[in-house]
């Protein structure tokens, strides 16, 4: 097992450098919310070109990359957004782009990784996910941009929790979903070296909650996976060095139910006109539940692709 460390703050300033003029400066808005346990602000990734954040920490990782590294092209393994966000940055660089991407993946995300050129592998699930622990798979050899572990990708990831200690300096508490574990950690890097008293907590849904078990078990556990419209966080088991680096960055992992989520996507639709996909609402979710705090909560809406389909039954007060 590789150990990771935090990344330092230079690597985040480092990183800010390289994706200016890449990645938005997203905003930091209020969520007015009468009932709320906590005074809930939104850093809205979902307006990154991509529609996700994951466009930080693709061009963070890419722009280090030389001319001969991305000559056989670049590829990585997504459900949808880390595919945009190296697709995007391959398109700029002209060099061709490949993505393993599950077969469950949603038509939206599908359609837009399509639209940046890039070619698309679906694959099942298991074998999408090993991609995470073997960063190999048949027939690629190019540029490979792990979606998590790698050091420049979350430095990448970093940059948002620079953006909120600027903008709301007397935050108490951020909430970040968790998927592979990338964009938290990124995050509490970089805030405990500039507010080593904010809280960073992670959130997940409880269909599919590996790092609320781990932590829970004190140790990497595998759990039934569930899955559901919240695509872009959980899985049945997260990577040991993830894990490791979890548990010394982060103030925990808020657990939520689907309906929840599903409650929280509809609230920020009539409250703040944003439309979040399942993963950009948990951390409102989680932040409803009061378990973050009752000061001022950043939540980091991750990103905004998802099916019309889906955002219609949800404003219509269903479960996709």
């Amino acid at each position: 097992m590789a150990f990771l460390s935090a990344v330092s703050l230079d690597d985040v300033l480092a990183a800010r450098e390289r994706i200016a003029g890449i990645a938005v400066r997203t905003p930091l808005v209020s969520m007015p919310l009468e009932d709320s346990p906590a005074e809930i602000h939104l850093k809205l990734e979902n307006l990154q070109p991509i529609g996700s954040f994951k466009l930080r920490g693709a061009a963070s990782a890419m722009a280090l990359a030389s001319p001969e590294d991305l000559r056989r092209g670049v590829w990585t393994a997504s459900a949808g957004n880390m595919a945009q966000g190296v697709a995007w940055y391959a398109r700029r660089a002209g060099v061709a782009c490949s993505v393993v991407i599950p077969d469950t993946a949603p038509e939206a995300k599908r359609k837009a990784v399509e639209r940046l050129g890039a070619r698309l592998i679906p694959v099942p699930f298991d074998a999408w996910f090993e991609v995470f622990e073997t960063h190999r798979f048949e027939g690629l050899d190019g540029f490979f941009v792990h979606p998590f572990t790698d050091p420049a990708v979350m430095a990448g990831n970093g940059t948002i929790g620079l953006e909120i200690l600027e903008d709301l300096p007397d935050v108490d508490a951020v909430v970040v979903p968790y998927g592979g574990g990338g964009l938290s950690c990124g995050i509490a890097s970089a805030i405990r070296t500039r507010a080593p008293h904010v809280k960073v907590y992670a959130c997940e849904v409880d269909a599919a909650a590996p790092l609320a078990a781990s932590l829970a078990a004190g140790a990497p556990t595998s759990i039934p996976y569930v899955p559901s419209f919240v695509d872009g966080i959980g899985g049945p088991s997260l990577l040991p060095e993830m894990f490791e680096l979890s548990a010394a960055l982060l103030a925990g992992s808020i657990v939520v139910g689907v309906a929840e989520v599903a409650e929280a996507l509809r609230l920020m639709v009539e409250r703040n006109h944003v439309v979040a996909e399942g993963a950009g609402a948990t951390p409102v979710a989680a932040a409803r539940t009061g378990k973050a705090g009752s000061g001022k909560v950043a939540c980091v809406v991750s990103g905004g692709n998802i099916d019309a389909s889906k955002v219609a039954k949800i404003l219509e007060g269903g479960v996709p």
